[in-house]
C-alpha cells in the first residue's frame, strides 16, 4: 500500500503543476448573475485582507450580495453583506491597511474603506475597470481578476450623478473560496 500511495502522489505532482495547486487555495470564485469571476488573492501583499475575504466567503456572507456601486470606466464595488448598499460591514473588526506598490489598473481588486480612515477596510471590495493612479498607496490591493473580466464589464452600471449607485443591481449569487 505505501508504494501505491507514493506512486499516486508522484502522478498527481506530474499532472497538477505546483503553481496551479498553490493558486487554487488563494482564489475566490464569484458566481454572479452575469457569469463567473475568478480572483487570485494576493497573500504576499495583503495576507489579512485575503484571509478576511476567504473567511467571509466560507461563511456565505457574500452570497446574494449586490454590486451596489458600479462606475463605468472606474470600478465595480460589492461586499456589503450586511445592508447591501455600501454602508455595512461584517461582524469582524476593521483591518489595518496593507498598502503595496502594486498600481491600480484594470482587473486589480482593492479593499473599500470608510471615508479617509486607512485602517477601516472590512468586507467590501472593488474590481477596477481601468487604471486609477489616484488610488495607488491609498487602498489595499488584495488581488486581481484571473478570469472573468468580460463578466465584470457586463455588470449593470450606476449613474454618475448618484456616485455609481445601481438600481436593481447584478449580484454575487455565491462566492466560493479556493476554487
Amino acid at each position: 500500500m505505501p508504494r501505491f500511495a507514493a506512486l499516486a502522489l508522484l502522478l498527481v505532482a506530474l499532472i497538477v503543476p505546483p503553481a496551479y495547486a498553490q493558486q487554487g487555495k488563494d482564489t475566490l470564485r464569484l458566481e454572479t448573475t452575469k457569469g463567473n469571476i475568478v480572483i487570485r488573492l494576493r497573500r504576499d501583499l495583503a495576507p489579512n485582507h485575503a484571509d478576511r475575504l476567504l473567511t467571509l466567503a466560507r461563511e456565505k456572507y457574500y452570497d446574494n450580495v449586490p454590486f451596489h456601486r458600479v462606475l463605468d470606466g472606474f470600478m465595480a464595488q460589492t461586499g456589503d453583506g450586511q445592508r447591501g448598499d455600501g454602508t455595512g460591514g461584517s461582524k469582524y473588526p476593521d483591518l489595518k491597511a496593507e498598502f503595496s506598490n502594486v498600481p491600480y489598473r484594470r482587473g486589480v481588486v482593492g479593499m473599500a474603506r470608510k471615508g479617509n480612515s486607512n485602517d477601516s477596510a472590512n468586507s467590501q471590495f472593488f474590481i477596477m475597470f481601468g487604471d486609477a493612479p489616484s488610488l495607488n498607496n491609498q487602498y489595499t490591493v488584495v488581488g486581481e481578476v484571473l478570469n472573468g473580466m468580460d463578466v465584470v464589464d457586463k455588470l449593470k452600471k450606476g449613474s454618475q450623478a448618484q456616485n455609481g449607485s445601481v438600481t436593481d443591481p447584478d449580484r454575487i449569487v455565491r462566492a466560493v473560496p479556493g476554487s
